[in-house]
């Protein structure tokens, strides 16, 4: 689609996808490449304005990420986030050492609001900072902007130029004024019209895979979740008849989910879909016998989705000739799953998305994934324009693994019982407490401990559940909720009473990062 644009450069930076996620606020476009992007092809693409982000390296040592000089000469307006500012001082003559004394979390930052970038910016306002080195001296033709009790530089400029560093993090929810830093930059110094609207996104999608399908048959994975959801409808919309949802029920979904599913989108649901429901439960669990590492079982559980797919699109379309009269494969990935999956950006893999897994090595000629560019608040939007149900759209995400990483360790049928019934029940209480609309996800899982108990006077030796519940803006940092005792008293009691094979039941505290809102 035309569209202007601002471009994220990755460094390793563990929040890159949130810089992107800001920019988008904003109504810009943006996305994600690694340095390693060749500047020719930054140039054809025709940005805006460009966005360095942080890194865990420092840039002074030999073997440090870099980029060529010639990015901050093509006259596009170029911000660097902490590593991202340290690197443009360095590569354009100034310098950066260690520092005496670490930053690290909300830090008060006294800044110049006549630059452009702290326009309606406080004077003093407070700024998460996170870094060991220091800009000692700006580079030639820069001033210093801001500066805190011990970084004497932590924003410089090059306004002429319209080169632009700070040392802290605007992107992230700790810094009070960070929206209005990036909305400065992609709005006021870029000069972005801000036209980026999910209300002509629909419109234009179904234009393209049109376009793209032509009178081809489509296959689309279906799991039920927002995601795949959306993109089975829009499609619906495109092209009718020509699309065939497969819903795989691997076994490892939540209770008496795949029954729900089949209601919302099979023969006697609102939707005219093709609806075709494969239960490879069996499959699935004859795969993942004895393996415990998340990782190895993401990877099985992605390449199981595969080969279930290839044979029911052989089964539906068979074909001896080399043209198979289906050659299209639709599935519901999003921006978050490609850079996660280590397919975006530079970022290390943080974790194997199972649709990137899917179709690596299958002999499907061409992809539709009309949302892999958009983060899972345009995709809630996209689904309440096509007319989806408030609460589908709005439900929790649930991973295409299932069951099989809330399961530390081995899994087995017996264990994917108790996860079930102890979800069902820990999503029961949160409802009837009216909690469900406050917390933005929860669930139960299962730890691969089991300790002594005492239930009726008698030994056990059982398993012990964690609950798991976070409140996010954007699913890429999270909070631990805050739910009250007594309602954490009453979904330990009944599971502990109602799910056999349960002697314990903890909460898990931590945020994201340094976990993830996943437990595996």
């Amino acid at each position: 689609m035309e569209r202007e644009m601002v471009i994220v450069i990755d460094f390793g930076g563990q929040y890159n996808q949130l810089v992107a996620r800001r920019v988008r606020e904003c109504n810009v476009y943006c996305e994600i490449y690694s340095y390693k992007t060749d500047l020719e092809a930054i140039r054809s693409m025709n940005p805006k304005g460009i966005i360095l982000t942080g890194g865990p390296n420092s840039c002074y040592e030999p073997d440090a990420p870099t980029y060529t000089k010639e990015l901050f000469e093509l006259g596009i307006p170029v911000l660097g986030l902490c590593y991202g500012a340290q690197l443009m001082q360095h590569i354009l003559g100034g310098r950066v050492e260690r520092a005496e004394v670490r930053e690290y979390g909300k830090t008060e930052v006294f800044v110049d609001t006549a630059s452009r970038l702290f326009s309606n910016v406080s004077p003093s306002t407070i700024c998460w900072m996170s870094h060991f080195d220091y800009i000692s001296k700006t580079a030639p033709g820069f001033t210093i902007t801001a500066h805190t009790a011990d970084c004497p530089a932590a924003a410089c400029e090059n306004e002429y130029k319209h080169l632009y560093a700070i040392q802290f993090h605007p992107e992230v929810f700790h810094t009070k004024e960070g929206t209005k830093m990036i909305r400065n930059f992609v709005r006021d110094i870029c000069g972005c019209a801000g036209d980026w609207k999910m209300d002509s996104f629909v419109e234009q999608s179904i234009r393209e895979i049109r376009k793209t399908v032509g009178d081809g048959k489509v296959i689309c994975g279906l799991s039920g979740g927002v995601d795949s959801s959306v993109v089975a409808v829009l499609l619906s919309k495109a092209i009718g008849s020509q699309l065939t949802c497969v819903f795989v029920d691997h076994g490892l979904l939540r209770k008496d989910e795949g029954d729900a599913v089949e209601a919302v989108f099979g023969e006697k649901g609102n939707y005219d879909l093709n609806f075709v429901r494969v239960n490879a439960k069996d499959r699935f669990y004859v795969k993942l016998a004895g393996v415990t590492e998340p990782e190895e079982k993401r990877n099985i559980i992605g390449k199981e989705f595969a080969a279930v797919f290839r044979d029911k699109f052989h089964e539906l379309y068979p074909s001896n000739e080399k043209n198979a009269p289906v050659d299209f494969l639709a599935q519901g990935t999003i921006y978050p799953d490609v850079v996660e999956s280590g397919l975006g950006g530079e970022s290390g893999k943080i974790k194997s998305h199972h649709n990137t897994i899917l179709v690596q090595g299958e002999d499907y000629n061409h992809l539709v994934e009309p949302l892999r560019y958009l983060f899972k608040d345009e995709v809630r939007k996209v689904g309440l324009e096509l007319g989806l149900p408030e609460e589908l759209v709005m439900r929790q995400p649930f991973p295409g693994p299932g069951l099989g990483i809330r399961i530390v360790g081995d899994v087995t049928e017996e264990k994917v019982r108790i996860v079930q019934e102890a979800d069902a029940i820990y999503r029961s209480v949160i409802a009837e407490a009216g909690l469900s609309r406050e917390i933005n996800q929860y669930f139960a899982a299962l730890t691969n401990m089991r300790s002594v108990g005492v239930m009726g006077d008698e030994r056990t030796y059982d398993y012990a559940v964690v609950l798991r519940a976070v409140k996010t803006v954007d699913f890429m940092t999270a909070e631990s909720a805050d739910i009250p005792f007594e309602v954490l008293q009453t979904v330990m009691s009944r599971i502990i009473n109602e799910v056999k094979g349960v002697n314990r039941v903890f909460y898990d505290l931590t945020s994201k990062p340094p976990g993830t809102i996943e437990f595996e």
